[in-house]
């Protein structure tokens, strides 16, 4: 494993850690996915670059608009719960009394 896959690797799993882990507030753990997603951005870009092939070019492309509308969704909720429960924390939410 040379020394950029190992670092792209460890950044997935620092943020794959900090989701499972770290779950005290919404925006920490959207932080997190974040943190993930853009690590699988830069790996599937230089991935691209190593093929050196057409084909996948716009991977990177695809999934970097994935990752903005997962962001803007994440963001919507997290407006959303502040306001209905006045915070972000996770340990607030009831899915009882949606």
């Amino acid at each position: 494993m040379t020394p950029v896959h190992f670092a792209f690797s460890s950044a997935f799993i620092l943020g794959l850690t900090g989701l499972a882990f770290h779950r005290t507030h919404l925006l920490s753990a959207l932080l997190c996915l974040e943190g993930m997603m853009l690590s699988l951005f830069i790996a599937l870009s230089l991935w691209t670059l190593q093929l050196d092939s057409t084909n996948f070019s716009a991977s990177p492309m695809l999934l970097l608009a994935f990752s903005a509308c997962e962001a803007s969704a994440g963001l919507a909720l997290l407006v959303a719960t502040s306001r209905t429960h006045g915070t972000d924390r996770l340990q607030s939410l009831n899915l009882l009394q949606c």
